[in-house]
């Protein structure tokens, strides 16, 4: 009998040893893989609700919160599709061969051309225009490309202060080529038209709260005019 508590005693500290094991977090700070997916969102929402800025801890995995999420519609993936048709310029601004100069030789539009070349704003995590006053802002600029063939642009996608910084490359990529496929499909010629990514790195508005990510939520346009 004295043999069985024994092999009782090893067998339920055995299990306590295994127990410990499964749940501590290793020395660099993972979590360990027997962890579930779950267990990486205890720190908050990636983007969070707009009340709740910045409450996620940036060394951990972390994704949108439900009210954040915006699911993609039917038309997104058309206009998806019919982005990746559009082909891309021939000419590489300031490359060798080319007549028109690099990027740093763009500028800001000024005066009355400012009225035309607004920014467009986007919605959290999305790289589609929605609303009717960005699409009007895309008609007009349009309009005076096909009036002004010289006229050369770079698009510029930005992307507010929440998220990783790689992940806000590949959005701001994905807002300025999607603003630069509208223009194709009405008729502006695509090497007038070239995109480039900031992600988060050159905001607008330096303020925390949903007023300045909003207005940093943008695509923006720089121009050379080719004499």
């Amino acid at each position: 009998m004295k043999k069985v508590y024994q092999y009782m005693s090893l067998f339920s500290l055995a299990a306590a040893l295994l127990a410990t094991t499964g749940c501590r977090k290793n020395n660099t700070g993972v979590w360990d893989e027997n962890k579930t997916s779950a267990s990486y969102k205890i720190k908050g929402a990636l983007w969070g609700n707009e009340d709740n800025r910045l409450a996620a801890d940036k060394d951990n995995f972390i994704g949108p919160s439900e009210e954040d999420f915006i699911p993609l519609k039917d038309e997104d993936l058309q206009s998806q599709f019919a982005d990746n048709a559009i082909p891309q310029s021939t000419i590489t601004p300031g490359g060798e061969g080319s007549f028109i100069p690099g990027i740093e030789h763009f500028r800001m539009p000024t005066s009355q051309l400012a009225s035309i070349f607004r920014n467009v704003l986007f919605n959290t995590d999305d790289h589609i225009l929605r609303g009717n006053e960005a699409l009007a802002t895309i008609d007009t600029v349009a309009s005076y490309l096909l009036e002004h063939p010289h006229t050369y642009v770079f698009i510029e996608g930005h992307c507010d202060e929440r998220g990783p910084q790689a992940y806000n490359l590949s959005l701001g990529a994905r807002r300025a080529n999607y603003v630069r496929s509208l223009l194709v499909q009405k008729g502006v010629g695509s090497d007038q038209l070239h995109t480039i990514s900031y992600g988060k790195e050159r905001p607008i508005e330096a303020g925390h709260g949903a007023n300045a990510w909003k207005i940093n939520r943008r695509a923006q346009f720089k121009i050379f005019q080719k004499t």
